[in-house]
């Protein structure tokens, strides 16, 4: 099943899959697709088995694993009319997903919304490997204090030259800033949504 937001004839659709334990409609997802979607970009949601099977059991079963996740990616691109059409990304767990089939689907360009740059509290743990060759034009929408990879972590990791992280002030792994911050969860997501679709919409 897909959800879609936005024009039915946009030069640009975007493939966003969810995170490991958000659906494809939790809050974040449908707005950062509405608003995508106001901006002149088709977006397709998909859920990944174990997500889909909570639906209709209710069982609360962990994330599939990585080669199952992978074949999700690979079927849905393929239903979509293949990779040099779209852009495909997601948050957290699915953007990570997306960018290790990105460069075999030969896709347009990555958005990853919070990527998982290693757990929490154990930054020796990369999520990088794949990361440092990638030839897909990829833009990270990081929270500066992220704890999968803060501002600090990510200056030290050898990336692409094609991936570019777009820096989102104090905001946490959902981008959300902290009170003090003199800016609001709103205005980070649209700043990171504007830097989205800007992205998209310059190839």
């Amino acid at each position: 099943m897909f959800l879609t937001d936005g024009p039915d004839a946009a030069e640009q659709v975007y493939v966003f899959a969810h995170g490991a334990g958000g659906a494809m409609d939790t809050p974040f997802m449908t707005t950062v697709a509405r608003e995508l979607g106001e901006r002149g970009i088709r977006v397709v949601r998909f859920e990944f088995p174990y997500m889909a099977a909570r639906r209709t059991g209710g069982k609360r079963g962990a994330p599939d694993r990585e080669p199952v996740l992978l074949n999700t990616w690979r079927e849905v691109v393929a239903q979509l009319g293949g990779g040099p059409r779209l852009f495909i990304g997601g948050k957290s767990m699915g953007g990570r997903m997306a960018t290790l089939v990105a460069d075999e689907l030969k896709v347009r360009g990555a958005v990853v919304f919070g990527y998982p740059f290693h757990p929490p509290g154990q930054p020796n743990k990369l999520r990088t490997a794949h990361l440092g060759s990638m030839t897909t034009p990829m833009l990270v929408l990081q929270g500066e204090r992220d704890v999968f990879g803060s501002r600090d972590d990510v200056a030290g990791y050898q990336l692409s030259p094609q991936i570019r992280v777009e820096w989102i002030p104090d905001g946490d792994h959902s981008l959300k800033p902290r009170a003090k911050s003199g800016t609001t969860e709103r205005q980070n997501l649209l700043h990171a949504i504007d830097a989205a679709a800007k992205f998209m919409s310059s190839r």
